[in-house]
């Protein structure tokens, strides 16, 4: 049964890395109460006693007199809407935990990858909890931006975009969500923005390994002009939809990816340029780079679809065959248009 959203529904944030930190100090500007799930005691209590999360987006200062921390998941039976912004990897295991229902709740993904099915098969967040949970795809939303916590946590005006089958749903989430340095557009793709997501993050990847390898701005252009085409025909092949990938749920996700300080994507394919190994690149980002997981889920979807993605094979080849990143560059380099 759909549901029906009202202005009065409750949020809670399952997560507490950077993005599900900045979700939580943008609910709280229209939120009276926001439920936050935090597993980990020493981020609860730096929460709890200095309104910071010490560890991931310390900049960023939170109400503490609007939260209700829990650690125990099932505590999501009291809210309305469910915002899920743990890593892809870490998803099942956090749901793991959990006995109370999710019927009657409004899914919201903001997870930038892919996990896998009963089967073994790699699926979206959407389909994960519409196929694991029985959650009718009209009660799930995506959000997603261009936008980077760093800046939301320093209040610099950025765009989200609330991704979801019914208008009026998406009105009630986006008044949640707007505020003095937010922006909010809607948009309807669920199916194609997920997956713009998952590959931007690798083609941020690959920009930071170009630019760990000593490349330049020029080719950068040109490597990102073939990621958008990639892009394109990765979700036209595998789900025709009226989209336009020129705009900022698609284009400019990829874009401020690829470009920003602040990309964890390109930090760490900028360590595996300069020649960092896997685990010493890991180590040292102390984060997920979602890109890093999703090049493998993609490699092992497109056995299936073989759809031409030379940015992707290239990247993968460097990751998990260990394969000469500079090799693998200068390979691709012939085949970019």
């Amino acid at each position: 049964m759909e549901i029906k959203l009202n202005k009065t529904a409750k949020c809670a944030v399952i997560g507490y890395g950077s993005w599900g930190t900045a979700l939580v100090k943008i609910l709280q500007e229209n939120e009276c109460q926001i439920g936050w799930h935090i597993t980990n005691d020493i981020i609860r209590n730096s929460v709890i006693n200095d309104g910071i999360n010490s560890k991931y987006l310390s900049a960023a200062n939170i109400n503490t007199s609007r939260l209700d921390i829990f650690s125990d998941i099932n505590r999501i039976k009291d809210y309305d809407i469910i915002i899920f912004a743990t890593p892809s990897a870490f998803l099942a295991d956090t749901l793991s935990h959990l006995t109370e229902s999710l019927d009657g709740k409004f899914i919201i993904s903001a997870i930038k990858g892919l996990t896998k099915s009963s089967n073994g098969n790699y699926i979206t967040i959407a389909e994960y909890f519409n196929q694991s949970y029985n959650i009718p795809f009209s009660n799930i939303g995506i959000i997603t931006g261009p936008c980077h916590a760093e800046e939301v946590a320093m209040e610099r005006l950025s765009y989200l975009n609330i991704v979801c089958t019914n208008n009026d749903n998406a009105k009630v989430l986006c008044e949640k969500f707007a505020c003095s340095f937010i922006k909010m557009n809607i948009q309807t793709d669920i199916y194609g923005i997920e997956y713009c997501v998952i590959l931007k993050n690798i083609y941020a990847l690959t920009v930071g390994i170009c630019k760990g390898l000593g490349y330049g701005d020029n080719f950068i252009a040109v490597l990102i002009t073939n990621a958008v085409r990639e892009t394109k025909m990765f979700l036209d092949s595998s789900y025709s939809f009226d989209r336009d990938i020129n705009t900022s749920a698609y284009l400019g996700d990829l874009l401020v990816t690829s470009y920003s300080q602040f990309s964890r994507n390109r930090t760490f394919g900028n360590m595996i340029g300069r020649g960092y190994s896997i685990n010493s690149a890991k180590q040292e980002l102390g984060m997920i780079a979602e890109g890093y997981y999703s090049a493998l889920c993609i490699h092992e979807m497109n056995k299936l679809n073989h759809i031409d993605l030379p940015i992707v094979e290239s990247v993968y080849r460097i990751l998990y065959s260990k394969k000469s990143a500079r090799l693998e560059i200068k390979s691709l380099s012939e085949k970019l248009k």
